[in-house]
């Protein structure tokens, strides 16, 4: 008895050292995400409930700030709308496009690289930049894209200046920086072994059902990756509306005490992430900024376990 006792304190100890051990290496990992996940998650709940300008002391405020928020801001609602219209949109338009230009320069022969260069290089443009350029672009009076298309009996939408075609205009904006995405998609497709494709060539498949059931499975977790990546930057899309709106309204460049209405046109170009900014920093409303801090986390938080739980229905997977 005394011999088996010994024993296993020996082994309780050894565990425990292990542990330690183990501890001591995480220790880096665990001290970032306390101070920079766990801290700034738990102030927000805090702070949600809570009277707080930010200048003197917070003061317990109750499901206030929730309620107004859901029920008396007028901004809120239109921002959800068009928040979850570009998650759903947006996002499926970059991941098929930048799919579909991946394959494309995938199966160039000559001058491959040029023609990635060139849809890489539009990635690279600072966003405000960017967005400057295709707001001038997309100009419903002296824009060259309106022109063309009434050169050509074309409708010609007012784009940034039309509620119903601000958030397409913005997805144009975002395929045109598409690069990104292309340049995973080209490293997982080149990939793909090709004596698959040479398998399924002999079985007589067609290029639907070689892309169905050989590249598709090959590349399935890059897609996840895109879908659930594209989700969480679309839940923090700010700079690019923001400019738009403010050009296609004129406030940018126009003299001092000009009052901009947020999500112009008519709340279309308003989201999330805009509310956070305008009740935090310009109402000085902490506790509301808060409150759309943590929907815009728990809405994150929904679509990733979502996806990672139905990825089977959204790409195919085969064992």
């Amino acid at each position: 008895m005394t011999i088996l006792h010994g024993h296993s304190a020996a082994l309780r100890s050894k565990r425990r050292r292990e542990g330690l051990r183990t501890l001591a290496f995480l220790s880096p990992w665990l001290i970032g995400f306390s101070v920079f996940f766990i801290y700034p998650l738990v102030s927000t709940v805090y702070f949600s409930l809570m009277k707080y300008d930010g200048f003197r002391p917070p003061t317990w405020n109750g499901l206030t700030n929730w309620t107004y928020v859901f029920t008396q801001y007028p901004f809120f609602w239109a921002a959800m709308r068009n928040t979850l219209w570009l998650v759903v949109i947006m996002v499926a338009c970059r991941v098929a496009f930048g799919l579909g230009i991946g394959l494309l320069i995938t199966k160039i022969k000559t001058g491959a690289g040029l023609f990635r260069t060139a849809f890489y290089l539009p990635y690279l443009a600072p966003p405000v930049a960017a967005t400057l350029a295709f707001a001038f672009l997309l100009n419903p009076g002296t824009g060259p894209v309106n022109q063309v298309l009434g050169d050509l009996g074309l409708p010609q939408p007012g784009w940034f200046n039309d509620p119903s075609w601000s958030k397409p205009a913005l997805t144009l904006l975002a395929l045109w920086g598409i690069g990104d995405l292309m340049v995973i998609f080209m490293a997982a497709l080149l990939d793909v072994p090709k004596e698959q494709y040479e398998a399924a060539e002999l079985d007589g498949a067609g290029p639907w059902k070689r892309f169905r059931y050989v590249t598709l499975p090959n590349i399935s977790p890059i897609v996840m990756f895109a879908v659930v990546t594209g989700v969480i930057q679309t839940m923090q899309y700010y700079t690019q509306p923001l400019i738009a709106g403010k050009t296609a309204s004129g406030v940018i460049g126009a003299g001092a005490g000009q009052i901009y209405e947020p999500g112009y046109p008519g709340k279309s170009t308003l989201t999330l992430p805009q509310l956070v900014y305008n009740l935090g920093f310009q109402r000085f409303d902490t506790g509301s900024a808060c409150v759309v801090a943590l929907v815009l986390f728990a809405l994150s938080m929904a679509f990733t376990a979502l996806l990672m739980r139905r990825r089977g229905g959204l790409i195919t997977v085969e064992d």
